[in-house]
């Protein structure tokens, strides 16, 4: 890290942001496998919350892979670089007041803990949590079909592991629920911990 960098102070405080938007920013980051259907459920919580008046954004795994981490490929090291750069850009997004969404699989327990830890109190961990047979089941992308025969290495799941969560903040166990249900289960969970 070079040494010759001075921190910028910005002219409107967080906490200026944050009193206009009317609620508490927080980053509600879903993990889980492929396929068990964390955009699905973020982007159905986005709509609730953006439907309340609430100032939001959604970063999902598969676009910032078009773009910020387009140079990232799937193994270990980079999978961790991911979620640096994502938890960066998602501190960001919580400086200006935002409830932010992150639909990542983030494997690792350390690299979920190191965004916990840059993040603070605004980080809440949502596990989607979906057996990987109804993954499979599921393939909307064709991968563990592909994952399966040889074709993708370092696939989570089959040829990578995922750690699961210990204990998440919300724990959505979707064998049982409709994605409109563990939506608002979300939602709820941030109106009883008073962030909306």
């Amino acid at each position: 890290m070079t040494k010759n960098i001075v921190w910028h102070n910005a002219a409107v405080t967080h906490k200026e942001r944050q009193g206009r938007n009317g609620h508490k920013p927080c980053l509600l980051w879903y993990t889980g496998l492929s396929g068990s259907g964390k955009s699905t459920i973020a982007n159905a919580v986005d709509r609730l919350l953006f439907d309340l008046g609430c100032h939001t954004y959604l970063l999902d795994g598969d676009n910032i892979r078009h773009g910020l981490n387009n140079d990232l490929a799937f193994d270990d090291a980079s999978r961790v670089e991911n979620i640096r750069r994502i938890t960066e850009v998602s501190r960001l997004m919580l400086d200006a007041g935002l409830i932010v969404g992150t639909a990542f699989i983030s494997p690792f327990i350390a690299d979920r803990a190191q965004a916990k830890a840059l993040a603070g109190e605004a980080f809440i961990e949502v596990f989607v949590d979906t057996p990987l047979a109804i993954c499979e089941q599921r393939d909307p992308k064709g991968l563990y079909k592909k994952a399966r025969a040889g074709d993708i290495a370092n696939f989570t799941g089959i040829s990578s592991p995922y750690e699961a969560p210990a204990s998440p903040d919300i724990h959505l166990q979707t064998a049982d629920l409709t994605i409109e249900q563990a939506a608002r289960q979300v939602v709820n969970f941030l109106t009883q911990h008073k962030v909306i």
